[in-house]
């Protein structure tokens, strides 16, 4: 004990814990889905709020079921597409327009599951360049990237 007070070059009269002048609270994260189940439970508010759909979950009609079935068809086609431009980009310079009129370029490294942070590299913004980076998605209106 005395060597981790003379490493921190505290006085041994005063008491071992420091009090924080501002705590700091902890964000804690929704569990995500329990080993034996297939993904998030439908009617949890996280799973609504993240997947917003047009398709009712009520019973539909025979007339409904052809509408629905295009729809799901067409998001498919969406979500490789969009998969698709995420892999593209990966270890390329992307070009990133965000709010407040600030544009910034980076190397494309990955996004997260939910597609709610880009992980990129040698990030150049107006203050200077950041190693790494996260950049919020919600943060960002739009990137392009040469193929």
């Amino acid at each position: 004990m005395q060597e981790a007070r003379a490493c921190f070059n505290e006085d041994p009269i005063k008491p071992d814990r420091i009090e924080m002048k501002n705590p700091v609270n902890v964000l804690r994260l929704p569990r995500g889905p329990d080993p034996n189940s297939r993904g998030f439970d439908p009617t949890s508010p996280r799973y609504i709020a993240l997947c917003p759909s047009s398709i009712p979950a009520s019973s539909v009609s025979s007339t409904d079921l052809k509408s629905i079935e295009e729809e799901q068809r067409l998001r498919s086609e969406l979500r490789e597409r969009f998969l698709r431009t995420l892999i593209a980009m990966t270890g390329k310079q992307v070009h990133f327009s965000m709010y407040e009129k600030v544009h910034v370029q980076a190397k494309f490294g990955a996004s997260d599951i939910d597609v709610l942070n880009f992980q990129v590299s040698d990030l150049q913004t107006p203050l200077g360049v950041q190693k790494e980076a996260l950049l919020r998605c919600q943060d960002v209106i739009s990137c392009s990237f040469n193929l």
